[in-house]
């Protein structure tokens, strides 16, 4: 019997050696670049290799679907409800035949009233407010479940295709990612901890520290990134306001800069990082109890501003994740500190993947795995120039003239609530 399974032993030692060679491999061909703070254009070759193949896949499926008579499902808003495209006299004309019809049509039948009672449900189920809470679904399909459920069911090369690239997002994208992202968190911890007991002087080798763990986070995303207008990217003793659409937009910007956090202390695994984070740079955080106290707030990032040795302030004044098709109302009390405000405008591309976090419906760690195992996070972030309050103008209009800047920079609906 020996004999017989040493032949196994040796193929599975022979594929456990190539996994390891090639995964190690991986992570230094990624981790070097970033510690020497290099890119050499891998992320952006992958790119434009999937946007050949999402444009071969778009192409099949119409071309599969116009065979078979198939209907492709094409939607009409970016709400929770699929309207068609038909007039009111259509669709009235479609509930009276229902009916009973008469030799002479009348003006106005008791059927009538349905079609604007459907309508005012319609209205209050999928008002303007809510479609900004839910995912938009592509015109063309991206290989991805999630966002076309009936297009691998096509053509046999569709589903050939679609198992192929579920294996390798699956198969060698996620475990790879995963990891990436636990080395990542682990050397932030870890570095900022022994930073944190060393003599103060060394802010230098912390910025360093906090780019080069960012820098491996948004790697174990696959992310590219393309940032404009460099020169206003935001500096000492100022605030950086931003469109919010996800947690991942932290790390977003501080692949590119470093920034002081503000936010609620947590505990578990955050709640480690943040009190690894603020033992090396000058980080906010509040107590449950404190956030709800305005001025206490206040009285805090006004100190933090007030030193121009201290990182700018990170803050998404929205104070919840939108689906990056627009920007609703800023909250004020960041704009009443009175110092300049850097805004910056983040706009993210939903043939990769879906960024937005919808915290209703997906845990953290549902959401982070399920954009792991995504092709990739592709953006492209602006920095505006420095925007300071006028003389006679308050807090509200100032955030709203802010909040209409990012919007007109991002190409995103500018909401008045």
């Amino acid at each position: 019997m020996g004999w017989f399974l040493l032949p196994f032993d040796n193929l599975l030692c022979m594929v456990l050696g190539i996994s390891f060679t090639v995964g190690f491999s991986s992570l230094l061909v990624i981790v070097v670049p970033v510690v020497l703070g290099v890119s050499i254009g891998i992320r952006r070759l992958y790119m434009k290799s999937l946007l050949k193949v999402f444009e071969w896949a778009t192409v099949r499926m119409e071309k599969g679907a116009k065979e078979k008579n198939q209907h492709l499902y094409k939607p009409y808003s970016n709400g929770i409800i699929a309207k068609e495209l038909s007039s009111l006299e259509q669709e009235i004309q479609e509930l009276r035949a229902s009916g009973t019809t008469l030799s002479s049509e009348p003006e106005f039948e008791m059927a009538d009233i349905m079609y604007f009672c459907r309508r005012g449900m319609e209205s209050i189920v999928d008002d303007e407010v809510t479609k900004r809470f839910s995912a938009q679904e592509l015109e063309s399909w991206n290989l991805l479940t999630r966002s076309n459920y009936n297009a691998r069911h096509i053509s046999l090369r569709l589903s050939v295709l679609w198992g192929l690239g579920l294996f390798i997002r699956y198969g060698f994208l996620l475990p790879l990612r995963v990891t990436l992202a636990a080395s990542g968190i682990g050397l932030l911890v870890v570095l900022t901890t022994i930073v944190g007991f060393l003599p103060s002087g060394w802010t230098y080798l912390s910025e360093k520290i906090h780019l080069m763990s960012y820098r491996i986070c948004v790697r174990s995303l696959t992310a590219i990134i393309t940032y404009h207008n460099s020169e206003n990217k935001p500096k000492n003793g100022g605030i950086c306001v931003a469109n919010h659409t996800t947690p991942i937009d932290v790390i977003i910007l501080a692949n590119d800069g470093c920034y002081s956090m503000v936010g609620q202390i947590h505990g578990g695994l955050i709640g480690v990082v943040q009190r690894a984070m603020v033992k090396s740079s000058p980080h906010i955080w509040f107590e449950r109890s404190e956030v709800k106290d305005r001025h206490l707030v206040a009285k805090r990032l006004s100190n933090h501003v007030a030193d121009k040795t201290k990182h700018p302030i990170l803050i998404f004044p929205e104070g919840t994740c939108i689906n990056n098709t627009s920007v609703m109302m800023f909250k004020k009390g960041s704009f009443e500190i009175g110092c300049t405000v850097y805004p910056v405008a983040i706009k993210y591309d939903p043939r990769f993947g879906d960024a937005f976090w919808n915290s209703s419906k997906f845990g953290m760690v549902n959401y982070l795995l399920r954009m792991m195992s995504s092709w990739a996070v592709v953006c492209s972030v602006w920095y505006l120039p420095p925007m300071s309050r006028e003389e006679g103008e308050d807090a509200v209009q100032f955030a709203n003239r802010v909040k209409a800047a990012i919007a007109t920079q991002g190409g995103l609906v500018d909401l008045l609530w």
